[in-house]
């Protein structure tokens, strides 16, 4: 019995392609990004704010260079690029899934202009990478205060105590 790629898969965008799919979703449309290493509670939480500010959510994931290059620890990310965008692209409330490789995700901000930026509680808006082209443009930012303190270096610490 062969089976087909899981249909969550389609959601995943190459950023060479960013521009032409997102110009095809629902406005307003939200960006949001980060690691996202090891998905929990306080990460789908999130996301789901973010998804209930506009129409679509697209998500932009460092990649694994960009996430050492934040000095997380060696041992990060622990879960590899592809990994990380499957398990994104299977949420509901995400409609598109990209990554970069730079320090930061402005490319694509750029790329797909969004009417909504978002960013969890711990960054001030005006600190926000994006803030200044996506007001300029008209749109929104957002720092969503966080529901539920949780963190995957502490989790990964937890986990290493056991």
């Amino acid at each position: 019995m062969t089976y087909a790629a899981p249909a969550f898969e389609s959601k995943i965008c190459p950023p060479e392609q960013l521009a032409t799919r997102t110009g095809a979703l629902a406005r307003p449309l939200v960006f949001t990004n980060g690691c996202f290493d090891i998905l929990h509670r306080g990460h789908v939480t999130y996301l789901a704010q973010a998804a209930a500010l506009g129409a679509s959510l697209v998500v932009a994931l460092n990649s694994d260079a960009s996430v050492k290059r934040l000095g997380k620890g060696d041992d990060r990310p622990v879960n590899a690029l592809a990994d990380r965008l499957a398990v994104m692209a299977a949420l509901g409330c995400v409609t598109l899934v990209t990554w970069f490789d730079e320090d930061t995700p402005l490319e694509r901000i750029v790329e797909c202009r969004p009417e909504v930026l978002v960013k969890g509680g711990d960054w001030p808006v005006d600190k926000i990478v994006g803030c200044r082209e996506v007001l300029g443009w008209g749109g929104s930012v957002h720092s969503i205060p966080f529901l539920h303190e949780k963190s995957t270096t502490a989790l990964l610490d937890k986990i290493r105590r056991l």
